[in-house]
Parts: structure tokens; sequence; C-alpha cells
């Protein structure tokens, strides 16, 4: 602990921000990054605790309470204090494959449980992280490092998206032969397809992408695994299989009316926008998705945020978003203490720029969609509305939202972009392997296991636990590699 009083002489501070009347202009990441110096005095703040919540990674109320990846913390942060990026980048890179998506994506569980946060400001340790990745590139000290021997095995993973590619490096720096199979036209996933541009600049996948080419990992794109091509001859041509497919299957909302024209998952329209822009090299934007209409997003979470920025940027008329949930608190209830994740309000970026643009928050909390209203021509021109309550189960405790009578309202729409969530792997990359998948969908293994039923055939991701973070793929990549490592050589040191 280079500063013992640092969390008491410094404030947090983070990079600046875009406004949102700029930065709505064009797809650019928007968060400026501090100065050396300044992300330094930031590290400062770090109280390297005698127990760091920030790297447990553990599970508190059905909530993770600090980084899955389990990174080094204390460590790392105490490192950019001293100005030793250097160094901080190799205590990084000991626990984590992709600092430079999680340090623009992730919720930052490790700032939710980071001790500073029970009574003040946690320690900036998303901002830090990406002080140390980015430094780390331009001062030329992530570079191919491509194994020195072949162990002559090989493995093929299906999906491209942060779980196959962390168990991709993973595999290749072991020596195996890895190939990634992807069904998209360009490797991500939903890193490439599901996060816009100004979440996630696609030149910093790339970037990643690019090095582990130059490591011997071979991507093989726009190839469908369980329609191209067959479940049986991956596993006949390769040692072992990786199914890292994510959870791509969206939740619709099937109402009356649900066949109108103008509706679209939000996954569909989200794709579609950046394949425009980088197809024509952000020359071609396609304003003509919404331009001019008023648009309604189905959902609350982090994707329907990512549909209202986006909406704004094509030149939306007007966006509203509606949440099946009631309105979050402000700050933590005696029902939700540190460090468990707090569930308190959360307005994201698209919200900010919806509120700038528009003069409102765009939520409508308690609220869902009872029908789908069609014009003459069959194309959608409003939505039913119902408010909801919650109601607990006596029994089990569960909350389910029910319709309030008398609530019922019309609104006018005429885009519709549904974003529920989803509800797991799609059923014929699963059925291709013949492999089990569970009551949710997912792809069924033994608890604490990445092994399906079918021998030599491995799962990790969403596809394995559901939608979930970023960070979570990254690890359960991680440790797939690890056990796929360990069953081909009867040891492992990954």
């Amino acid at each position: 602990m280079g500063k013992p009083t640092g969390f008491l002489e410094y404030e947090r501070r983070e990079g600046s921000v875009v406004p949102p009347a700029e930065r709505i202009k064009n797809f650019r990441e928007f968060h400026e990054s501090l100065s050396g110096e300044e992300q330094r005095i930031q590290g400062a703040r770090c109280m390297e605790c005698g127990v760091p919540f920030c790297q447990a990674g553990v599970m508190i109320s059905g909530m993770a309470s600090g980084c899955p990846l389990h990174n080094l913390v204390p460590e790392i942060n105490d490192l950019v204090y001293h100005g030793n990026f250097e160094q901080a980048y190799v205590r990084l890179s000991k626990t984590h494959c992709f600092p430079e998506f999680t340090s623009r994506v992730c919720p930052a569980l490790c700032e939710a449980a980071c001790t500073c946060n029970l009574h003040t400001e946690p320690v900036a340790t998303k901002a830090n992280e990406r002080a140390v990745i980015e430094y780390a590139f331009s001062h030329g000290l992530v570079k191919a490092e491509p194994p020195a021997l072949r162990t002559g095995k090989r493995v093929a993973v299906v999906g491209s998206g942060p779980a196959g590619l962390a168990a991709a490096m993973q595999l290749n720096s072991r020596g195996h032969r890895v190939t990634v199979y992807e069904r998209s036209d360009r490797p991500g996933g939903l890193l490439r397809y599901g996060i816009p541009n100004m979440k996630l600049e696609k030149s910093v996948i790339d970037r990643r992408i690019d090095l582990m080419k130059e490591e011997g990992i071979e991507f093989i794109c726009n190839v469908d695994v369980g329609k191209d091509i067959a479940g049986k001859e991956l596993t006949d041509r390769y040692d072992r299989v990786i199914l890292a497919c994510g959870a791509s299957h969206p939740r619709d909302i099937p109402v009356p009316g649900r066949d109108a024209r103008g509706i679209f998952f939000a996954v569909d329209f989200l794709k579609t926008v950046t394949k425009t822009l980088l197809d024509s090299e952000f020359k071609n934007v396609p304003y003509e998705l919404a331009k001019g209409r008023q648009v309604l997003v189905i959902g609350g979470g982090d994707t329907g945020n990512d549909c209202v920025g986006t909406a704004i940027r094509l030149g939306a008329k007007g966006v509203v978003q509606l949440e099946m949930m009631p309105k979050p608190p402000e700050t933590r209830t005696e029902q939700n203490p540190w460090p468990e994740w707090p569930k308190v309000l959360k307005t994201d970026y698209g919200q900010e720029e919806a509120i700038d643009r528009f003069g409102c928050d765009p939520r409508i909390y308690q609220t869902t969609v009872t029908e789908f209203l069609k014009d003459k021509e069959g194309k959608v021109c409003g939505a039913k509305l119902v408010g909801l309550a919650p109601k607990q189960d006596k029994k089990t405790g569960r909350i389910s939202m029910i319709p309030v009578a008398g609530s019922e309202q019309e609104i006018k729409t005429d885009l519709v972009l549904i974003a529920a969530g989803f509800l797991g792997a799609e059923a014929y990359a699963a059925d291709s392997f013949g492999v089990k998948r569970d009551s949710r969908t997912n792809v069924e293994t033994p608890s604490g296991s990445h092994q399906t039923n079918v021998e030599r055939v491995f799962t990790a991701g969403d596809m394995h636990r559901g939608q979930s973070l970023v960070v979570w793929a990254v690890a359960e990549g991680r440790e797939a590699a690890r056990e796929v490592d360990e069953s081909l050589m009867g040891y492992t040191n990954l």
C-alpha cells in the first residue's frame, strides 16, 4: 500500500465524457482518459484491504461480488500509483486475456465490492485497468507470442465471442492448434455485433484478433456449425471441441399484432447498424432504420439502453423504453448491504442522451405490452400497454409482476425493438453435437465442470451459464481451456 492515506486525500476522478449533444453525431467512443499522472493518483486511493472483496468473485445473495477473473486488483492499483504501468500489465495478464474489452463494457463488479464504496466513492479500478492495457499497447508490450513448441493436438472452438476467444488464446499458448469457427462474417461474436461501436470500438477487437492470428490461431468465418457443417465432422477432425455459441436465442413478446412489420429483435437491429458501418468504413450510416420514427424499446437492461443510444444517433423522433420491474432506489436499502451488488438506479449513456435530446427519461417502469397495433399496410403503428404491480408468492417468496386493471393505455410507435433478454443457446448447434441441455436450455454439465455429456466436447460462456457479462464469459473460457488442456495432456499449467 504505497499511499496509506490516499483514499482520504484524493477524490475519485474519471476522464471527461463527450457531452450528449456532441457524441450522438457519430458512433465513436466518447469516454476520454486521464493523464498518466492523474491516473496514478487514482491508484493511490486503493486501500489494499486485508480482505479484498474487489477480487473475490464470489456469489452473495445470488449476485456476484467482485471480479470473477480474480484480477489482482490491489497489486495492480498500487503499481499504477507508483507509475509502473509495465509491471501492472504483467500482473493483469496473469488473470485476464482481454482487459481492453472489460475496461470498456464491464459494469465493474470490482468497484461495486470496493471497501471505499461502503462510505464514499470506490477506487476507479476500471479506468486504471484501461490505462494499463492501453499503455501496454501503445508501448509495444502487447506482442504476438506464438508457442515455442506444438503438442500436435487440435482443438475447435465454436463461437468467437469473449468465451471462445479466451479459450482459444489459452489453449494456443499451451501449444495446441486452435481453429475458431464463427457464423458471422467477422470474429467477435456479441462483442462485434451485439455491442454498439460507441461503447466498444471494433478496431479494439481487430487489434486483438490480428495478434491472435499472428500467434497461430485460425479463424474461419461465415460457417454456421450445426447448419453448414455437422458437429460430427468437427469431433472427427479435432481432438477436442469447445462450444461457445452464446445465449443467442432472443426472448420474444408473443402478443397479438406481433407479426406487424417494423418490429425487430434488438440484436438483429444492432447487428444491422454495426455491419452497415463496418462494411462502408463508417461512410454509410443507416439513418433509414430509425430517422423520424417514434421508437419503442422493450427491455430495461444494457441491450435496451444500447438500442436507445443507437436510435437517437439514427435520428429517431422520440424514444420510449419499457421496464417491467419497479424503479430501483437511488441508494442502497438495508436489504441490499455492501458488498452485495448495489441494486440502485442507474442512468446509462443512452438514457442520458434521451434526456438531453427529448427532455425526459425514456423509461417507463412497471409496464409491458399487451398488443401491437397495425395500420392498413400491416406496419406497426402503436402499442397497447398495461401497468404492472409486484406480488410475492407466499410459499416460494418469488416476486411476480401482475397486470393492474384499469391501467391500460395506448401509445404511438412505428419502430419496435425487443430487448427482453435471451432464453439460452439456439437448439441446432447443441443438437448437432448431441449434447444435453438443461431446463433453461443451457448446455448441461456436472457442477463445476465444462465437460458435456458427449466425450471430448466441452462448453463455455453464455451457452453454459446463460446470458451474462463479458467478464464472466472470459472467466468461463479460461476455465474451459484449463479442463480441455488437462484432458489432452494429463495435467495443466494454465
